[in-house]
């Protein structure tokens, strides 16, 4: 049984120290199409950048810099 190798956190590779909610191009690499917060099995992310980075989403759409939700109509 072989064990699957530690990958490195992207967001602190990039020599990011705190993740800001107005970096609005940083976040959309994690949000789904459906506009959903990528989990991070997916994304290889830190917990502690998690946290950051779901606040700093959660901080993006209340001040209107993401959506919450998607327009279908398009």
């Amino acid at each position: 049984m072989s064990k699957k190798a530690k990958q490195p956190c992207p967001i602190t590779e990039a020599g990011i120290k705190k993740i800001d909610y107005k970096d609005v191009e940083l976040l959309k690499k994690y949000i789904t199409k459906f506009n959903r917060i990528v989990p991070r099995y997916y994304s290889n992310v830190s917990l502690k950048m998690q946290k950051e980075l779901a606040r700093a989403i959660k901080n993006a759409r209340y001040m209107g810099l993401l959506p919450y939700v998607l327009d279908l109509k398009k």
